[in-house]
């Protein structure tokens, strides 16, 4: 079967969201940003599943393009997370690195595949 880095990594990544859900409510108490930040933030990998089974390449682009602002959506939740101090910079420094991973590599789907249109 062959590899699906995207799926893999956006999989990974739902769940580190989830850790940071867990941490935000049960130690932080904080329920808003938390949740805001476990919908956008698991809603990426969900975008890609989809992806794997589009009628056509244009709903193929469409789910990706989805994923890609859920993924822009959730950096802009983190960021708040890290400036009202919910999460540390070291927390947050390791899990942006791996959504800005995510946002370059979806970008890079969305570009190739809407070329090949």
């Amino acid at each position: 079967m062959k590899e699906n880095i995207v799926k893999e990594k956006s999989y990974a990544f739902a769940l580190r969201i989830i850790k940071v859900y867990k941490y935000l409510t049960m130690e932080q108490r904080e329920f808003i940003l938390s949740k805001q930040v476990l919908r956008s933030g698991t809603s990426i990998g969900a975008m890609v599943k989809e992806a794997e089974h589009a009628q056509s390449r244009a709903d193929f682009v469409n789910k990706m393009n989805i994923a890609l602002k859920e993924a822009n959506e959730t950096e802009y939740w983190l960021m708040l997370l890290k400036d009202s101090e919910y999460i540390d910079e070291k927390s947050f420094n390791s899990i942006y690195k791996d959504g800005s991973e995510l946002i370059k590599l979806l970008a890079s789907i969305v570009k190739s595949s809407k070329e090949k249109q």
